[in-house]
């Protein structure tokens, strides 16, 4: 008679696990987690009916700059502002790619190539399961960013389409303004998607310092996470920003 052996080896796949993984990893790692997951629904949530990020306020500009690429005879300049957008995208997700495949390469490339990363100072004995989680997480940041610069490249060149089917500018004004905005709802998630691409890169270098120990892991990524909002909220930027927005509210009929 036969015997089921999977649970029996899924439970010494799981003591195996715990047995690399100290409880302070466990914690780290938790709060990296929380952070990475959590950090644009709770920063949308934040600013709900109060918009005060460089994000929020970027979308109204853009879709200003949409009305009035509507308006415009001569529409090259929109297109051009755009295609260097995608060409910016595509470098990032290039780079993303190379980054990407370094990792999985230590990661997937057998234990030989891991017993050579394990000489290295920052990770010298540390057991090969926990730097493979540690180099998984590095992997699974990127290609979460990778995709997102993925789907940001598809909308913007929805939004090219957008620009160059724009109607003439001699049409009734509520149109041009109707389409202006439309042309917004299709620029806005193109760079707010990409935005997500580049914010994966302050989680992957915060993933990136596990290999420096929990205590690194936790502090870098807190630190990813205080300057990701400074920038949002009280940069010199953001406050720029704010200025230009509040000036393009002005000038509106």
């Amino acid at each position: 008679m036969s015997v089921d052996r999977g649970p029996v080896v899924a439970n010494a796949g799981v003591m195996k696990l715990f047995g690399v993984i100290s409880p302070a990893d466990l914690a780290a790692a938790a709060l990296f987690a929380l952070c990475w997951i959590a950090y644009e629904p709770v920063l949308r949530r934040l600013t709900r009916g109060q918009p005060a990020t460089i994000n929020t306020h970027m979308a109204v500009i853009r879709t200003a700059w949409m009305r009035s690429m509507a308006r415009r005879e001569a529409r090259f300049l929109d297109g051009q502002l755009l295609g260097h957008a995608i060409t910016s995208a595509t470098f990032f997700a290039s780079s993303n790619l190379i980054v990407i495949a370094a990792a999985a390469g230590a990661l997937f490339g057998g234990d030989r190539v891991l017993r050579s990363v394990q000489v290295a100072p920052l990770v010298a004995g540390a057991p090969q399961l926990l730097l493979k989680i540690k180099l998984a997480l590095v992997v699974a940041v990127l290609g979460r960013s990778l995709l997102s610069f993925i789907w940001s490249i598809r909308q913007m060149n929805y939004c090219l389409a957008a620009i160059g089917a724009a109607p003439d500018p001699s049409s009734p004004p509520e149109r041009l303004k109707a389409y202006g905005e439309a042309a917004g709802e299709v620029l806005n998630p193109a760079l707010s998607t990409f935005n997500s691409g580049v914010r994966g890169y302050y989680f992957a270098l915060a993933a990136g310092a596990w290999l420096l120990g929990p205590v690194a892991f936790a502090l870098i990524t807190l630190l990813a996470v205080g300057l990701l909002a400074w920038r949002q909220f009280s940069s010199r930027s953001a406050v720029g920003v704010r200025k230009l927005r509040a000036l393009l509210e002005e000038s509106e009929p």
